[in-house]
């Protein structure tokens, strides 16, 4: 795993639209702008014999210093590698840095995507309601989920 940087950004724009071609995919501008925030944190993972870029994540810190809440801004891994622990372990990183901080964090996801929503209620993601129309131009639904704060001792 590692820290993604502007090279990585046509790949995650190419995954993005393999991943949501019903929705309004992240161009890869909008990667290069959100990598360079100082607030967001963007991670992947390549495949170990290629080096390819085969899956990624990004979350943002929100709110104040004293009592932060994180956002999962995006993750997807490319379709050749789904279900290998992939997306688990890029979760795995970006609850890490939310429970360093005391935090809690949330996400949406489509209503209809269920292999996600299972991963994210197995990582003690709660349903907290739904947005209506949240997927552009699809009017896919998403559901709002939040992982209470588990602080580090």
């Amino acid at each position: 795993m590692r820290t993604l940087s502007d090279f990585d950004a046509p790949r995650c724009a190419e995954l993005e639209t393999q991943l949501f071609p019903g929705d309004d995919p992240w161009p890869t501008e909008a990667f290069r702008e959100a990598f360079n925030q100082a607030h967001t944190i963007y991670i992947g993972e390549d495949d170990p014999e290629t080096g390819t870029l085969i899956g990624y994540a990004g979350i943002a810190a929100m709110g104040p210093a004293d009592a932060p809440e994180f956002e999962i801004h995006t993750i997807g891994v490319d379709p050749a590698y789904q279900r290998r622990g992939i997306g688990r372990r890029l979760m795995a990183e970006l609850l890490r840095i939310a429970d360093h901080y005391g935090a809690p964090i949330f996400l949406e996801v489509r209503t209809d995507n269920e292999p996600a929503i299972t991963l994210y209620e197995n990582l003690g993601f709660q349903r907290l309601g739904v947005r209506r129309n949240y997927y552009q131009p699809s009017g896919a639904d998403a559901y709002t989920m939040k992982r209470e704060a588990k602080p580090q001792p």
